[in-house]
């Protein structure tokens, strides 16, 4: 339903795929330090066969040694079958008052993503004739893909979070590219995409659909996964807007057990593990299915493969901790209580939107929706709340009160809506998850 690292924070991520999954991330302590990005030494790594359960394993790959250009942080990767193993390009960082960014290679021949060996030296880094260099510069989170007929003239393109050179550098965010015959000789070329009212286009990745190409990427300000739309890589990208609402970030795309195209991300945690702290790096979320609209238009919907964690509908009346609850809204204002008000989530549901409010006083997230919202389901784990529209996910939260209560829905003029309940198993019981700390007068068994 979602992992985070044991101790840890959890940030960009990749999965070498599977089953069984092999999860590559970003990880560093629980700090409000502003540098945390500069504590990210080394790589968390996990596998789990579902994409629900993860277990731990040990780090994988770190900082290089002094003086390397990857000798202070080693940021995003994008691991690849390549040859007889994997080549994974990743982000390497050295600070000298300036957080240094370049992309370097390392290899691998084992499927769980342990064993790397990095290949000495920089292959690709900004080129001051398009991008910003120095001072605020940014040439991180690379992404591979082999382009049809040999387009750009290589056999590779990557794509790498970067800032153009020229212009103010609250919109100077863009997608740089790079092209290759050899993963290891890379040629810059001029950005791919500029949207130019962006401060950053993090963790850009590439999905080839009938007809062209989409591309993801997280916006820094705004905190949300947007998408673009190409007929062809060089040709115009069409920008379609948000994919999802404020919290989802870092899109990752893998194959699921059933064979089912899914999209991963992070969403953000507390510092303090408290609704009044600030955002701070998170943890990976529940998967979500990508489906194509007619229009070409993507969204992301409800994934089935968590339902073998749920247990058959139980009294809705009974206060609940981990469960999926439905609710028939069927188009008219409601108030949806999820695990009592005092100290849960309340969604106040409208025909042009969900407002959802984190505890008795705790922040508030708003999303606007298209259309009037005939079922409502929500995914509550932990602190995690996850909602979806008529199968859509439209909105995400967290809250750290740890009291299990009561989930009811009313109209406007108090009438009470059809709830179903169905708790999930705890993937995690036999662990401790920090995130969901126990309060004193529960038991070792966690909650119900």
């Amino acid at each position: 339903m979602r992992y985070a690292p044991p101790g840890a924070c959890l940030n960009d991520f990749a999965v070498v795929e599977g089953p069984p999954y092999v999860l590559l991330h970003l990880q560093a302590p629980w700090t409000e330090r502003p540098a945390v990005s500069l504590l990210e030494t080394s790589y968390g790594r996990a596998v789990s066969h579902d994409l629900v359960r993860w277990e731990p394993l040990a780090p994988a790959f770190g900082v290089g040694p002094p003086g390397g250009f990857d000798d202070t942080a080693v940021w995003t990767m994008h691991p690849l079958r390549h040859g007889a193993g994997w080549t994974m390009a990743y982000t390497g960082v050295h600070d000298d008052g300036h957080e240094r960014q370049a992309v370097g290679l390392a290899r691998t021949r084992s499927d769980d993503a342990s064993g790397w060996r990095r290949v000495p030296g920089v292959v690709v880094g900004p080129d001051e004739r398009w991008y910003r260099t120095g001072e605020q510069e940014a040439w991180r989170d690379p992404w591979i893909v082999e382009p049809e007929g040999g387009l750009f003239g290589s056999r590779y393109a990557m794509l790498v979070c970067a800032r153009t050179a020229h212009g103010p550098v609250e919109h100077s965010g863009c997608v740089g590219l790079a092209v290759s015959d050899d993963l290891h000789r890379w040629t810059v070329r001029p950005p791919l995409l500029v949207p130019g009212d962006v401060d950053e286009l993090e963790c850009p990745v590439l999905e080839r659909v009938p007809g062209g190409w989409l591309l993801f990427g997280s916006i820094g300000s705004s905190h949300h996964i947007e998408v673009w739309r190409a007929d062809r890589l060089d040709g115009e990208w069409e920008r379609l807007g948000p994919l999802t609402p404020p919290g989802p970030y870092a899109p990752r795309l893998v194959d699921g057990p059933g064979g089912e195209r899914l999209l991963l991300h992070t969403v953000q945690r507390r510092t303090r593990l408290d609704d009044d702290g600030a955002p701070c790096r998170g943890m990976l979320a529940q998967p979500k299915v990508l489906e194509i609209a007619p229009d070409g238009r993507p969204r992301l919907g409800w994934w089935r493969g968590a339902e073998t964690y749920l247990r058959p509908p139980s009294d809705p009346g009974a206060p609940v901790w981990n469960a999926v609850v439905d609710v028939a809204v069927d188009g008219g204002p409601a108030r949806v209580v999820l695990r009592g008000e005092e100290s849960g989530f309340t969604v106040d549901v409208t025909p042009g939107g969900l407002r959802v409010r984190c505890g008795a006083a705790g922040p508030v997230r708003e999303t606007a929706l298209e259309r009037p919202v005939r079922n409502l389901r929500a995914l509550l784990f932990g602190e995690y709340l996850e909602l979806y529209a008529d199968g859509v996910f439209v909105a995400c939260a967290v809250s750290y009160e740890r009291t299990p209560g009561v989930c009811r829905a009313r109209t406007v003029d108090h009438r009470s809506l059809p709830v179903t309940v169905r708790q999930v198993e705890d993937p995690y019981r036999d662990r401790d998850d920090v995130s969901v700390a126990l309060r004193a007068d529960e038991s070792v068994a966690g909650p119900p």
